[in-house]
């Protein structure tokens, strides 16, 4: 288990490195000038080259490379061109709201995915079974930004029962749960769609093994076969894309939240990107890869959790 999780980090760590060098080389080849940008197009050229000394914009792009990560590593990323605060301000005044709804979708997708595949599979070839399949493959196809245009329509525009946009603030937690609810509903029904037909797929091939034939024969009921012998054996398939749909979660609030103008990183980046602002796109970019790979590396090990059997094969 020791040389397991070894490999893994190694592994892990690895993956961040190359990652970080992949996301500063790209940041760094970018057209544009952050001295132009910050002091507007009538500055002078002597302000201009006091200003990219400044920002360390002259030296070498390898020692800018590792001043960034050296610093990140001490939670200093710099600071933002556009709001002249630190970056790592920014990030953990924002982080909240994403994570939030991040956390909000994940356990939302669970519960009608699970809820539904298992469904599906119990009612295999049957009216229900092709009803999910259908609305799951409508829920694949649908973009999330026009999904989240259409609950606005409805639910905003039209029934008037939530606000369209905006945050009203934790100081009201009734209306910031409201504010909440459209975009964390948009953002878990396209993943739900995607979760239920791996549940699905997944929990008819654990139905077709002999065990279960043995618990059916054996007198046991199908709601305890299905939640207590067929899930559980079919989690593997589901974690992995459970890992990969909470990444996918994080990254979709770029959308989600420029779409309900709510204050996240996803609304932080876009506004970094219309700016410019090098330091924050940066740190953000490299912020989203990192929750990607530390989901991956989490689902990793929860395989030999779920499966000791894994263990030996990795």
């Amino acid at each position: 288990m020791s040389y397991f999780l070894l490999r893994r980090t190694i592994g892990f760590l690895a993956t961040l490195i190359a990652v970080s060098i992949v996301v500063f080389a790209v940041m760094n080849v970018l057209p544009g000038d952050p001295a132009l940008t910050i002091l507007g197009l009538d500055a002078t050229d002597d302000a201009l080259a006091a200003l990219r000394e400044d920002l360390g914009l002259n030296d070498p792009l390898l020692s800018r490379y590792f001043a960034w990560v050296g610093g990140a590593l001490v939670g200093d990323l710099g600071i933002s061109h556009s709001f002249r605060v630190p970056v790592a301000e920014l990030i953990a005044e924002r982080l909240p709201m994403t994570i939030s709804l991040a956390v909000a979708g994940m356990i939302i997708t669970l519960m009608i995915a699970l809820s539904v595949g298992i469904y599906a599979a119990s009612h295999h070839g049957k009216a229900g079974d092709w009803a999910t399949m259908f609305l799951s493959q409508l829920g694949i196809a649908v973009p999330a930004f026009w999904l989240s245009i259409l609950l606005v329509l409805l639910f905003a525009v039209n029934l008037r029962w939530l606000p369209p946009g905006g945050f009203a603030g934790w100081s009201d937690p009734l209306a910031a749960i409201r504010s909440l609810i459209l975009p964390t509903v948009a953002l878990a029904l396209v993943q739900s769609a995607v979760l239920a037909r791996v549940t699905r797929s997944s929990a008819l091939e654990v139905m077709r093994q002999d065990f279960t034939r043995t618990a059916r024969a054996s007198g046991l009921s199908q709601r305890r076969i299905l939640w207590r012998h067929v899930l559980p054996n079919a989690l593997v398939p589901i974690v992995t894309i459970v890992g990969m749909q909470f990444a996918a979660l994080v990254t979709g609030t770029i959308v989600i939240e420029n779409v309900f103008y709510l204050p996240g990183l996803g609304r932080l980046i876009f506004q970094s990107i219309a700016n410019r602002d090098l330091p924050t796109v940066q740190a953000l970019v490299m912020l989203f890869a990192v929750i990607v790979v530390t989901a991956n590396f989490i689902v990793d090990l929860l395989y030999v959790l779920i499966d000791p059997r894994l263990k030996a094969r990795k």
